[in-house]
């Protein structure tokens, strides 16, 4: 199969683009400078320049060409709806895969660090959070589309956390070169719900093989509360695990970076068991405790 894979080059999108080369696809990815061509031409992935912006033409006929294509990149919300929709018109009736990376970040409640009962499966209705509305309007458009000739699917992880990941045990270790103390929001019982990166790389393929049109698909491995990897995190460098409160926790990590670490946001992969017979392979994010890139994290400041 030719797969093209737009936001080859990030961080899921470049373990897709490897994965799926691995299994012998021809994998072809949007490049948008020399330097990311040249980079993914290393990999044996086929580079296509262009970008979201004023060269999104040669991503329409790199999408039109291929026969498949995968949506995984990090855009604004204007690149993204226009892409989607162009992507959308250009490729209903042809009866190909057109598959959105999309994140249960559409669903986090702002919890400000307590826990919350509330756990979302694929067909829930939930209120969107206002700054994802864009994202979530997003995968509206494509699984619409899938009513049009079009194998359209969205793939929705929690946290995804792997080699080289920014996500929340990250952060932590962060917080301790910035604080020196390992530190979590409020109560710090709020929960995202994590899937490690490979797990997420077979979901595509699965998805790819077996997905049905219009198929919303969740990947979820387990979840940890904040306070868990503070303290984890605080034993493993010998420090003390702290609360902060939210003006505080702001200047830790940003005003992106304290909202979603004092939210919760969890999922439950019931229809992507049913549909392609998706497990996770990778459950316990602790695990990830003591890797040196974080350890490293922490004493930046030292």
């Amino acid at each position: 199969m030719n797969v093209f894979i737009i936001g080859a080059t990030g961080f899921v999108g470049g373990a897709l683009a490897r994965h799926l080369s691995a299994e012998g696809h021809t994998v072809t990815g949007l490049a948008r400078t020399q330097s990311a061509a040249a980079a993914l031409d290393s990999q044996g992935v086929t580079p296509v320049a262009g970008d979201l912006e004023e060269r999104r033409s040669g991503i329409i006929e790199a999408a039109v060409a291929a026969d498949a294509v995968i949506y995984a990149a990090q855009a604004g919300p204007e690149q993204e709806t226009a892409t989607v929709q162009d992507l959308t018109r250009a490729l209903s009736g042809t009866d190909k895969a057109l598959l959105f990376l999309s994140g249960s970040g559409v669903l986090l409640q702002r919890t400000a660090g307590a826990w919350s009962p509330d756990v979302f499966a694929e067909d829930d209705p939930f209120t969107p959070e206002p700054l994802a509305a864009y994202r979530k309007a997003a995968e509206d458009t494509v699984l619409a589309a899938a009513g049009n000739g079009l194998r359209a699917m969205v793939i929705r992880p929690g946290l995804i956390r792997g080699p080289g990941d920014h996500g929340h045990v990250p952060m932590i270790y962060r917080s301790v070169a910035a604080t020196g103390a390992a530190c979590y929001i409020g109560e710090g019982l709020n929960t995202y719900s994590h899937v490690h990166l490979d797990d997420v790389t077979r979901l595509f393929s699965l998805a790819l093989e077996k997905g049905r049109p219009g198929g919303l698909y969740h990947a979820v491995a387990g979840e940890v509360p904040n306070r868990w990897i503070a303290e984890r995190a605080a034993a493993d460098l010998g420090v003390e695990a702290r609360s902060l409160p939210p003006e505080e926790a702001t200047g830790v990590w940003g005003e992106s970076g304290a909202l979603i670490l004092a939210a919760s946001s969890r999922i439950r992969a019931v229809r992507a068991q049913e549909d392609v017979g998706w497990q996770p392979r990778h459950t316990d994010m602790l695990t990830m405790i003591g890797e040196e890139r974080l350890r490293r994290l922490a004493a930046r400041a030292a």
